[in-house]
């Protein structure tokens, strides 16, 4: 059996470009609207100012689009629609698309019936929890796990507030009113964000016997509500109201959801890593209690339509093989294939299907792209490399090579951030081939173009490619 350690480099270092801040999300958490939901999936709304900065002058951008198209909870979509940018999203998410379309629709709340909605509440909260009556909603059913979502006397309240969401006539407030329970569940439960969704106990933190619902999700409707004000008063600045959609599917199908093609001026996105990072887990408890899903799964989450899909769905599969030439990737599967074989679907066999699957669905999205974009038109996108069963692989130029292929010229690679470092990083089940060789993950930018009839046959500025 080959060792992994042993392997020759496949690809190379990407050069390091200036001027783009940390994409990481966490830089999010003081900004409005970005602060709503927590979103460890996400890139922060500086990373995608420097993009607009960059990429999209100021003259004509109420006749300019940006497309996001694994839109999460609205960063991209957010920070171009406020600076007068028409925006399209796609998130298969039903949770994470409510929350970036809920932010694009802030315009049209009534902020005097949101905040007598609020102060409704609290006056209801206070008013059930002090009396010993019993809750009209019920737990979903299907919803399970290890430990207990909530103990009893905080699900108590956490129905007392269900009941009171239930009856909202508004349709957008009482949607205001679900995100804000969603994005703070949590945090009352028994479990918590390290910074996937785990047990509380398995992080050696007590479990919650007691918690004032009420005021935790007023807090976050006070937030909102404030948050609201504030848009409403930068969006009167504009010359004019931009569009901006959230569609709850897949990239894939939008021939299905978009009329015309070839007018996205600019992308800015970042699709799942190749990673294995299992996004719909992070957002199960709220797909069950806001009933967007039932039953045991993640059927809610889409996970069958996920970019990629995850290892766990395409393991045990036939061989499946790279649907387009690529030489070098080719070689990194084979290698990759014939790496710790006894393990059967669990070794290399079973991953080299997972990177197959993955970068079958890059060359989709690169066509797609190519048939979105307009002449001139932009796409950034954020990715990380990764190692699997000890292979290291670089997205971000298999991307950039794949993306030239189907037609689009690869402009650049910005190295945005080293993540972290040491062999602990390799010794996780998806990433292990038992060698202790230390790797360096990282997040890069890749950025490519439609070009124009008269940038055709132009060499690219891809020089790290070869």
């Amino acid at each position: 059996m080959p060792s992994a350690a042993a392997q020759p480099a496949l690809f190379e270092t990407p050069k390091v470009t200036n001027g783009f801040r940390d994409p990481a999300f966490t830089k999010n958490k003081d900004l409005p609207l970005h602060r709503w939901v927590p979103w460890v999936a996400g890139f922060s709304a500086h990373f995608v100012q420097d993009c607009l900065t960059h990429y999209l002058p100021q003259s004509n951008r109420g006749q300019r689009w940006v497309l996001d198209p694994f839109a999460g909870v609205g960063t991209t979509l957010v920070e171009s629609y406020m600076r007068g940018l028409n925006v399209v999203g796609f998130e298969i998410n039903p949770y994470a698309a409510l929350a970036a379309r809920l932010k694009l629709e802030t315009r049209n709340v009534s902020t005097i019936a949101f905040a007598k909605y609020i102060a409704a509440f609290r006056r209801h909260m206070d008013r059930r929890s002090a009396n010993g009556s019993a809750p009209h909603s019920k737990p979903p059913s299907g919803f399970t796990g290890r430990t207990l979502l909530f103990n009893p006397k905080v699900e108590r309240k956490i129905l007392f507030a269900l009941d009171f969401i239930g009856h909202i006539e508004d349709v957008r407030i009482r949607d205001l009113f679900r995100l804000a329970f969603g994005s703070v569940m949590v945090s009352v439960s028994n479990y918590s964000y390290e910074p996937s969704l785990t047990r509380r106990v398995a992080v050696s933190k007590p479990e919650i016997e007691d918690a004032p619902v009420g005021a935790v999700i007023s807090a976050k409707l006070d937030l909102m509500l404030e948050d609201t004000r504030w848009m409403q008063n930068a969006l009167r600045e504009l010359p004019k109201a931009p569009s901006g959609e959230v569609i709850p599917a897949s990239i894939f199908s939008a021939k299905e959801h978009l009329a015309k093609s070839g007018f996205i001026n600019l992308v800015v996105t970042s699709p799942p890593y190749l990673n294995n990072y299992h996004y719909p887990r992070n957002t199960r408890p709220q797909l069950h209690w806001l009933g967007f899903t039932s039953g045991t799964g993640y059927n809610g989450a889409c996970e069958n339509e996920s970019f990629g899909k995850f290892w766990q769905t395409v393991r045990a599969s036939s061989q499946i093989e790279l649907e387009f030439g690529h030489p070098k990737l080719e070689k990194a599967i084979n290698t990759l294939r014939h790496l710790n074989t006894e393990e059967g679907q669990y070794g290399g066999p079973g991953w080299a299907n997972y990177v197959a699957t993955y970068f079958n669905d890059a060359e989709r999205f690169c066509k797609m792209l190519g048939r979105l974009l307009k002449p001139g038109g932009f796409a950034v996108i954020v990715l990380g490399n990764s190692v699997i069963q000890g292979l290291e692989i670089k997205t971000d130029q298999l991307f950039g090579e794949i993306g030239e292929q189907c037609g689009l010229k690869f402009c650049d690679t910005m190295m945005l951030r080293k993540k972290r470092t040491g062999s602990s990083i390799i010794q996780s089940s998806v990433r292990v081939d038992k060698a202790a060789t230390k790797v360096v993950l990282y997040e890069s930018a890749i950025v490519l173009k439609k070009v124009g009839k008269h940038e055709a046959g132009l060499p690219s500025r891809s020089a790290p490619l070869g």
